[in-house]
């Protein structure tokens, strides 16, 4: 395991491992719960530069179609024009504009994040969680991060008031990122 004080030795280009990691989000249902979902294929690759982290770029493309909340009903509603619209856009998007270095360990990756057509620039916090080569001699390093946002900012405006009150879906919607990336060349 190396820290983040040997960002040098991490310099190069990684693909993302999607089988090893996660893209989900958690929204409030009801007013009363979290529901929990992920999308199942992603891809991405990450250009990190040890030496001049602010260098460092990352690009995902998200299948939306692969939603998954475990609820096929519900994720089949997702992917209806009230919410995703996965006929029309089957892609979320997000590419990064600029990163920083916070401390050794912690990272800030800011970009364009694409949902039904409409782009906005968001920061997203990362922490660095190791480095290590796995038993088939990839080098893999693992980043974790989350950012808020508000899905009525990108077309998702779906919903349904309560009896008791509120709305059904919460406008905020907390982006998760759990990343295993392999090393290339």
């Amino acid at each position: 395991m190396t820290t983040a004080t040997n960002l040098s030795e991490l310099t190069g280009d990684y693909v993302i491992d999607a089988s090893h990691s996660r893209i989900g989000f958690v929204a409030r249902h009801a007013m009363v719960t979290k529901v929990r979902g992920a999308f199942n294929e992603f891809d991405g690759k990450i250009k990190i530069d040890g030496d001049k982290p602010e260098n460092t770029t990352a690009e995902v493309t998200v299948k939306v179609a692969t939603i998954d909340t475990r609820n096929a009903q519900r994720d089949g509603h997702l992917t209806t024009n009230d919410f995703l619209d996965v006929e029309t856009y089957p892609e979320i998007k997000f590419v990064s504009t600029s990163a920083k270095q916070i401390d050794d360990d912690n990272f800030e990756i800011t970009g364009d994040l694409t949902i039904k057509d409409v782009t906005k620039s968001i920061t997203i916090p990362f922490a660095f969680e190791g480095v290590a080569v796995d038993p088939f001699g990839n080098t893999r390093v693992g980043f974790e991060g989350s950012h808020t946002i508000n899905r009525k900012d990108y077309g998702v405006t779906w919903n349904a008031a309560l009896e008791t009150g509120g709305v059904l879906v919460s406008e905020k919607v907390v982006l998760e990122f759990e990343i295993s990336a392999i090393k290339q060349g």
